[in-house]
């Protein structure tokens, strides 16, 4: 008999924690579990054909606020009566209280990955998650950061593991025949240098200062060409704060990009202005990818990234070093190099997806078997 492992995400748009749900599917042992998915928003839906395609069991709650998704409580219960449900897995707050609320009613285990460090949280969020927090069987941290954050900020009295994100290196492959396709398509000539970053638009990864570095970048060196692959609520600002600087012609916005392999191919440096992270999912896709990586000491990027081996690091808000980092790399070509070597052999020793799969499998086995 299968455990019955049911996800609930606020929802299946392109983000980290999303993007990982598919990716999960395809490597997990579908022999010893069944895999669930409920989310709330429908017109967030980019994963949802990846994961059916890949055995999982889709649906959608509507919920159109994070109030309705709470709400959504009974509808939630009955589902995981009507399947039978083993196990919960929450990932992000909203669906970490509603996973809790099932909880208390079911008495269904419940697993919470936390993504972010508390401190970033707004104050009220804070509060519900330390106040909730013990309504659960286990949390788990996506970076040593994440883990540390918790024990701090709530002291639980559940346990709290870390889980690190992985990549999967098979897939995420440098493929140049695609990258020179894409550059033809988006008229980037075929030996232009390109800056690139895959990211929701949002406040916390500061694509302004992005932009800041990337202007920088550009007064010194005219021929480099940016990609800025994604979509969200900061995306106007962006886009006006270019057209403003006159990179209209050179920074290109292909929106969301379910098949996001041809992009990070053509990508020299990826680069990451975040002000803070938990443990970045496209910042270990570009690794993969073999793009030379400059970035914010952002959260778990320290974990993964060390200064002057994998990539250049900086303080968060220095948008003048991220710009001086990658003006070093076009400058030195073979430290580029060096540095896109080093970031493939990186994850492929220590950010591998199977080992993440394996290791959830042990916490679903532990929590089912009572441990």
């Amino acid at each position: 008999m299968r455990i019955k492992v049911l996800h609930i995400i606020k929802s299946l748009g392109r983000g980290g924690a999303e993007v990982l749900l598919p990716e999960t599917l395809a490597l997990h042992d579908q022999n010893k579990f069944e895999f669930h998915y409920v989310y709330f928003l429908p017109w967030k839906d980019q994963m949802v054909d990846i994961i059916k395609k890949h055995g999982g069991k889709v649906s959608c709650i509507t919920a159109n606020n994070n109030l309705q998704l709470i709400q959504k409580l009974d509808e939630v219960v009955r589902y995981c009566n009507k399947e039978k449900i083993d196990i919960i897995h929450c990932h992000l707050p909203w669906s970490g209280f509603l996973g809790r609320r099932v909880f208390s009613k079911t008495k269904i285990p419940v697993v919470y990955t936390e993504h972010n460090i508390q401190e970033r949280y707004h104050w009220a969020t804070k509060l519900v998650n330390k106040y909730t927090f013990n309504f659960q069987s286990m949390a788990l941290g996506v970076s040593n950061d994440v883990t540390e954050s918790i024990k701090k900020n709530i002291v639980p009295k559940i346990p709290v593991e870390t889980v690190l994100n992985g990549v999967n290196t098979n897939n995420f492959q440098r493929d140049i025949g695609k990258g020179k396709s894409l550059k033809q398509r988006l008229g980037i000539p075929e030996d232009s240098f390109v800056l690139g970053n895959i990211a929701v638009f949002r406040e916390q990864k500061k694509l302004l200062d992005w932009i800041r570095a990337f202007n920088a970048i550009h007064k010194e060196y005219p021929d480099v060409y940016g990609i800025l692959v994604g979509a969200g609520p900061k995306e106007k600002e962006i886009k006006d704060i270019v057209d403003e600087l006159n990179l209209t012609e050179k920074i290109v916005f292909p929106g969301l990009q379910e098949d996001t392999i041809p992009y990070f191919s053509v990508m020299d440096v990826f680069m990451l202005s975040s002000a803070f992270e938990g443990l970045p999912i496209a910042l270990l896709e570009a690794m993969s990818m073999k793009c030379a990586v400059v970035s914010t000491k952002a959260g778990g990027v320290v974990e993964v990234v060390r200064h002057d081996k994998e990539g250049l690091l900086c303080e968060p808000g220095d948008w003048e070093m991220l710009a001086e980092n990658v003006k070093k790399l076009i400058q030195h070509p073979e430290k580029r190099v060096k540095i896109q070597e080093l970031a493939r052999e990186r994850v492929l020793q220590n950010f591998s997806l199977l080992e993440m799969v394996r290791s959830l499998e042990q916490k679903y086995f532990k929590i089912y078997n009572g441990n």
